[in-house]
């Protein structure tokens, strides 16, 4: 259970640091945005569906720089700030560094 809500607030960490970045085009933030508004019925879950797409496909950076960002926030405790040099140490090895060793 405990795990279920740190996930959940580290999801919730990572959307407002989403909705925040400038990487990211300001429509496509809206549209997302508007997805998590809690309105009835299959709209908001087919909005999403389709602000995923372009995120996933052009926008991963921003996104894991979130989803590493929300998590050194949530284990450096409340109300401290995590620093960017933190976040980069946690995100490991890039891909190249990855295709290089297999090699």
């Amino acid at each position: 259970m405990r795990a279920v809500i740190r996930f959940t607030t580290r999801m919730i960490r990572a959307t407002r640091l989403v909705v925040g970045d400038r990487r990211i085009p300001r429509p496509l933030r809206w549209f997302g945005g508007l997805a998590l508004l809690p309105v009835p019925g299959p709209f908001d879950e087919s909005v999403l569906l389709l602000v995923a797409v372009p995120l996933f496909a052009f926008y991963r950076r921003p996104l894991r720089d979130a989803w590493l960002r929300a998590g050194a926030e949530g284990r450096a405790g409340e109300g401290a700030a995590s620093s960017r040099a933190a976040s980069e140490r946690e995100a490991g090895p890039t891909t190249a560094e990855v295709d290089d060793g297999s090699r």
